[in-house]
């Protein structure tokens, strides 16, 4: 077996692997509150988020891919060394896989984006030293750490405060929640066509501009109000039933509002961050085709479906662990909590996006719940949990940066 073949097969191995881990870690962030709050089994969370994340994944994942992972390395030191880019993509791969694999056995909910850049960054630093890197890109990511949690955390703390007063602190609950349903779902559907169409559609280039954007989902809002106007009036009142009994009836009516957020966040995420894995691979085979480092690179699309489908799997094998953690373990989740927390992540990710900030969904999902959880007072959080998820995502990028540095000395020294 020739080098270049060696290599090729290699990085698709590690490729699989890492996106094996994807699905056990980022696509169980999305599913968990669903789950943790009775709303979706587990495989009907696990077939929800197939669906949604293979379709993101291999319909909209993106057929271009930067060579670097979100511009974190000078690609032109490689130009007269392409093979030592490919050492470092598989080394970058194999590290944040092996990160995300221990992160989801121990149920902590990581950034993928963050440990393929500490991957990056690794070898980078390895390779050209401390010029290579671009420290400005470096410093987004670390602000991110407090701007993603803090943001979800505030906004899903606001809803939950509104519904909490609106719905459930009055006398007659599911009343209120009937009359406020058809209001709350055209926003839901306002918000989420505007995140798609900006944030998960960006990889077609519709480019129908924000102006037409915002036409586009007023109009699926005012579908949503009319459609779940009609559909409220099936809805029993239960004025004569006792206040329990209404606010189970009430929570089960969010049980849709938070499977629907629960779909957007997964078919976002596979056509957002398919690339974590797929982003490299293409890289590798970019370069053992055409012997050149280029700034961006075709994405076959047999790479996107390999990267979808094994997503998926991830999921299916590892990632009830991650959803306990993120839907049971860090506060109480019902149905109206975890709208309010997936609604907020869904939200803060599309405000932050639009304005430029840098913006982590695992971290603002992760706050949002925090967030919910305060709303309910400090001692419903468990703060235990809370502590240690914080300590995962400071460790990310420098777990994965010393393991990319190893890998990528092994590949220096054993291959010529």
């Amino acid at each position: 077996m020739d080098l270049d073949t060696f290599l090729f097969f290699f990085a698709v191995i590690a490729c699989v692997y890492m996106a094996c881990n994807i699905g056990a870690n980022d696509v169980a962030n999305a599913m968990g509150t669903s789950v943790g709050s009775k709303s979706l089994t587990f495989k009907q969370a696990i077939l929800i988020a197939a669906v949604a994340e293979f379709v993101g994944a291999f319909f909209v994942g993106g057929h271009v891919s930067d060579t670097i992972r979100k511009g974190m390395l000078d690609t032109t030191f490689f130009a007269d060394a392409p093979y030592e880019l490919v050492y470092g993509m598989i080394s970058a791969l194999l590290a944040a896989a092996i990160w995300l694999h221990i992160a989801s056995f121990l149920g902590w909910p990581v950034s993928t984006t963050h440990s393929i850049i500490g991957g990056v960054l690794g070898f980078g630093l390895i390779a050209g030293g401390l010029d290579v890197v671009n420290w400005g890109k470096m410093g987004n990511v670390v602000l991110s750490w407090v701007v993603s949690p803090v943001m979800g955390g505030l906004f899903a703390y606001l809803v939950f405060q509104f519904i909490n007063k609106a719905i459930f602190s009055t006398r007659k609950p599911l009343a209120h929640a009937k009359e406020l349903l058809p209001f709350m779902v055209s926003v839901v559907f306002f918000i989420l066509s505007i995140a798609i169409f900006y944030k998960g559609l960006k990889n077609l280039h519709l480019d129908l501009g924000f102006p037409r954007i915002l036409m586009v989902a007023f109009l699926a809002g005012l579908f949503g109000f009319f459609l779940s106007k009609f559909l409220v009036r099936y809805i029993p009142d239960d004025d004569s039933k006792d206040l329990a009994h209404q606010f189970s009836t009430t929570e089960n009516l969010f049980k849709y509002l938070q499977t629907l957020t629960a779909f957007y966040i997964a078919f976002a995420h596979g056509s957002n961050d398919v690339a974590n894995a797929v982003g490299p691979l293409a890289a590798v085979v970019s370069i053992l085709e055409h012997g050149a480092v280029e700034m961006k690179v075709a994405m076959p699309t047999w790479i996107l479906g390999l990267g979808g489908g094994f997503i998926v799997f991830g999921l299916m094998v590892w990632g009830y662990r991650v959803m306990a953690t993120v839907g049971e373990n860090i506060t109480d989740i019902t149905p109206s909590r975890g709208f309010c927390a997936t609604f907020g992540a869904a939200s803060v990710v599309l405000i932050c996006s639009k304005m430029g900030l840098p913006i982590s969904t695992t971290h603002t999902l992760v706050g949002s719940v925090i967030g919910v959880g305060l709303a309910r007072g400090l001692p419903t959080l468990n703060l235990g949990i809370v502590k240690m998820i914080i300590i995962s995502w400071v460790t990310t990028i420098p777990f994965t940066a010393v393991i990319s540095m190893l890998f990528f000395e092994l590949f220096l020294y054993f291959v010529p």
